[in-house]
């Protein structure tokens, strides 16, 4: 097994989870991607070692439940990205409402007003918080610039 699985291995084992060819296939598949996936999208790229849909629900539910995953629900579909070791604990979300791509905005000054936010909602709310979604919408730049391409258009003929 690659070094890489091992710590997930031991956190599944050490909660009563076997980490079986079917959980490891899916978190492979997590930690391979560059976007965020729903279990659909994971399922479509798994199938091919067959795979079920019901085992990837199941997967997903138990890295959920251990905090391996993060679930972002938009309009009613789940996605999911790395929640632990993934080197952005905290980032801030970005959704296009055209082409509905999940952007992650990470920048070292977010971050840190992030992290300020979150530890000034917890001295003045008298809380402990442990995990925040925030979720910006709009237009991504490739979508504003097709907007672009044909407001031009528009205007030219």
């Amino acid at each position: 097994m690659k070094d890489d699985l091992i710590s997930f291995k031991k956190l599944l084992e050490k909660n009563g989870y076997k980490f079986t060819m079917g959980k490891r296939i899916v978190l492979k598949t997590i930690l391979d991607s560059k976007t965020h996936l729903n279990v659909k999208e994971i399922y479509e790229r798994i199938k091919e070692y067959q795979i079920g849909l019901a085992t990837v629900y199941r997967a997903i539910k138990v890295f959920n439940k251990l905090g391996i995953v993060k679930e972002i629900n938009i309009n009613g579909i789940s996605y999911y990205e790395m929640k632990i070791f993934s080197g952005k604990p905290l980032h801030i979300h970005f959704k296009c409402f055209k082409c509905n791509s999940i952007i992650d905005l990470d920048s070292q000054s977010l971050n840190f007003d992030y992290l300020k936010l979150n530890k000034k909602v917890e001295e003045e709310n008298n809380i402990v918080i442990y995990d925040s979604n925030i979720m910006f919408e709009g237009l991504c730049s490739k979508c504003r610039e097709e907007l672009k391409c044909q407001d031009q258009q528009n205007l030219e003929e």
